[in-house]
């Protein structure tokens, strides 16, 4: 299956947001950085409505996804463009996270029946760990910390959870903050789990020597982070999804820094990742067609692209181990690629247009 291809510098006029840093913190703005050009490619799925919704990216090289309304697994050789889809033994699993460990298995969270599923590619073969707890319900978000542990949140059943792949064992924790709504979970380079609680102004860590959960709470009360990453300082960004603001929290200090988005209050900034540049990448959904938003934490520069196909939500996003980042876009049945100018760096006389954020951002 071929994919459609389009610089984004050519697509549209880049819409970014100049000084957003040197405003939070009440400063001048300083200059803008050089841009950087991005290239997308996208490749439509071979199941129509499948809602692809979570993306990986397999030790291979090859990226998956959810098809979490036609229950299946999709995996896409980049190559080739060929796609291989998996249907879920269990009827209406839900897929929703997805993740692939070092040996090549990709795993992911039954949303709508209470379990976390492993398939092994090579054969086929799916194993499925329920969860131990009827109230937990809804696995939401998983990730493998750096022990092969997997950590995941339980959204509507209001728990973080931990599983150990060679023993089976599940243990739930059940989140301090009552119908709080765990969400993305991320983990840190010391190994420890951190995950956004969407229905609350909080973000939350959890120990996982004890299992014990500590609780930050974010300064305006109408925050609701929905995606979470981590910076190469290990300082936690979010998406807050209600308010159109990228937030950087420093779990040392507790400081919360907030940064206006490109496309102002009703951004709905969602899915999130960070390269190894330590730029954060995030997607803006409340605007049509959707963006994709480069932060810069060095400069406080933000840049914008529109999604070739519209993207449709982009409710997750992950970069690869070569800074590639990987796109479900879920509305418009399509896993789409997007790639930064030449070999990863940004590309000599890119145009730079940039646009002041608005005061009520």
């Amino acid at each position: 299956m071929r994919p459609s291809v389009r610089s984004a510098s050519a697509l549209a006029a880049l819409l970014a947001a100049a000084g957003v840093a040197a405003l939070a913190a009440g400063q001048p703005a300083q200059p803008a950085a050089s841009p950087v050009d991005v290239v997308f490619q996208e490749w439509p799925t071979p199941t129509s409505k499948s809602f692809p919704h979570d993306p990986a990216v397999a030790p291979d090289g090859s990226a998956w996804y959810t098809g979490m309304r036609a229950n299946l697994l999709g995996r896409l050789d980049p190559a080739t463009g060929t796609i291989k889809e998996y249907q879920l033994p269990t009827e209406n699993t839900g897929p929703h996270g997805i993740v692939a460990d070092a040996e090549g298995n990709i795993w992911y969270t039954g949303n709508y029946s209470g379990l976390i599923g492993k398939l092994d590619p090579s054969t086929g073969k799916v194993t499925e760990y329920r969860m131990p707890d009827p109230k937990a319900r809804d696995p939401h978000t998983l990730i493998f910390d750096q022990a092969g542990t997997l950590w995941f949140t339980v959204q509507g059943g209001n728990f973080v959870g931990r599983l150990d792949p060679k023993a089976g064992k599940v243990d739930l924790v059940p989140a301090p903050t009552p119908n709080s709504r765990p969400y993305g979970i991320v983990v840190d380079s010391r190994g420890v789990p951190y995950f956004d609680l969407f229905n609350t102004n909080k973000i939350g860590r959890i120990d996982p020597g004890t299992l014990a959960i500590r609780e930050f709470e974010l300064p305006s009360p109408e925050a609701r982070p929905r995606r979470i990453a981590v910076g190469k300082d290990d300082t936690i960004y979010y998406t807050d999804y209600a308010r159109g603001m990228l937030g950087r929290l420093d779990p040392a200090t507790g400081k919360v820094t907030e940064f206006p988005t490109p496309g102002g209050s009703g951004s709905r900034p969602y899915g999130m990742a960070v390269t190894s540049d330590g730029a954060v990448w995030f997607s803006e959904s409340g605007v049509e067609p959707n963006t994709l938003v480069r932060f810069d934490p060095a400069t406080g520069k933000m840049q914008a692209w529109p999604i070739p196909s519209g993207g449709g939500v982009v409710r997750h996003m992950v970069a690869a181990p070569d800074d590639e980042l990987w796109l479900a876009c879920s509305g418009v049945d399509r896993i789409a690629r997007a790639k930064v100018g030449s070999q990863g760096r940004p590309t000599e006389g890119a145009p730079a247009m940039w646009q002041e954020p608005k005061e009520d951002a």
